[in-house]
């Protein structure tokens, strides 16, 4: 996303370049590091320090995306920009991290534009959610095929599953929707009666939340602003597994985000468990297990 809504899209394709402006006058030429985390142990409490208005999950957010942009992505990966009219302007990184002080987006990666733009409509419902986010960066590597056939002006191919047996076609395309649906219904659930999911600036930030063991499905905030929540999603049934997965993400979350005053606790969400499952969670007091239902009905009008 180069700039809020896109309005400096123009400027990028001009100048050839994409960049943000977290921390904007400070040179990090020699101050990039090979792993994120270090770089968000050194910058977090700056940020903190210059915008103390902010959380730490805020703060760490922007560090991470600032870390991405100038380091992260490598000479050769593809991005996509948003142009601010329903289309995506698709670049190739040509160049290392520079940092152009005072200029626009002084955090800078050339980047050589593709004439060719991918317009929202042709994406499949999952890309278009991921590349949805209002976030600055996110990551949409999955989609890499889909990409490389809309880049050459073919249709995107339609895969539901090649990995399991879908006993019930239906109900699996709905949970294939299932953390954009929770999200859109969020206030309705029974976790939205004590939690909201992170935001900042009036805008959220909790979803796809990056870590250093990999994105947070959903991390929330309770209403006191006492504890903070990991949500891992589950489409079908949720085995043992996952309880080692959200403890990760609860560890990065408790180590590098939350306050002093702050608890965190572990929600994982998915269709049905298993007796393994049970017996991880029988001992992991912090972590609660919800059941989703799918459901779908036509009333007369």
């Amino acid at each position: 996303m180069l700039g809020p809504k896109s309005i400096y899209a123009e400027q990028c394709k001009q100048g050839s370049f994409i960049g943000v402006d977290f921390l904007e006058d400070i040179d990090l030429s020699n101050r990039l590091p090979e792993n994120w985390r270090d770089f968000n142990k050194e910058f977090i409490p700056i940020h903190q320090k210059r915008y103390p208005e902010r959380s730490k999950v805020g703060s760490g957010l922007a560090c991470g995306n600032l870390w991405t942009v100038a380091k992260g992505l490598l000479i050769g990966d593809i991005v996509l920009c948003p142009n601010g009219q329903k289309a995506y302007m698709v670049g190739e990184i040509i160049s290392e991290y520079e940092y152009k002080k005072g200029e626009l987006l002084p955090h800078r990666r050339n980047v050589r534009w593709y004439e060719k733009l991918i317009d929202r409509d042709q994406m499949t419902e999952a890309m278009r959610n991921s590349c949805g986010s209002i976030g600055t960066v996110s990551t949409i590597t999955k989609y890499s095929e889909e990409i490389d056939r809309l880049i050459a002006g073919s249709q995107p191919v339609y895969i539901i599953s090649t990995d399991e047996t879908i006993e019930n076609p239906s109900v699996f395309a709905l949970e294939m929707h299932l953390e954009e649906f929770l999200v859109q219904n969020w206030k309705q659930t029974e976790l939205g009666k004590k939690y909201d999911i992170y935001a900042e600036d009036g805008q959220l930030v909790g979803q796809q939340y990056p870590s250093d063991t990999g994105p947070i499905d959903i991390l929330a905030i309770s209403k006191n602003k006492k504890e903070l929540l990991v949500i891992e999603l589950k489409r079908g049934k949720a085995s043992d597994v996952v309880v080692g997965q959200i403890q990760r993400y609860m560890g990065y979350v408790k180590e590098e985000l939350a306050e002093k005053d702050q608890t965190v606790k572990g929600a994982i969400i998915a269709f049905e468990s298993d007796n393994k499952l049970n017996r991880a969670l029988s001992v992991a007091s912090n972590i609660e297990f919800y059941t989703y239902k799918i459901s779908f009905k036509l009333e007369k009008g």
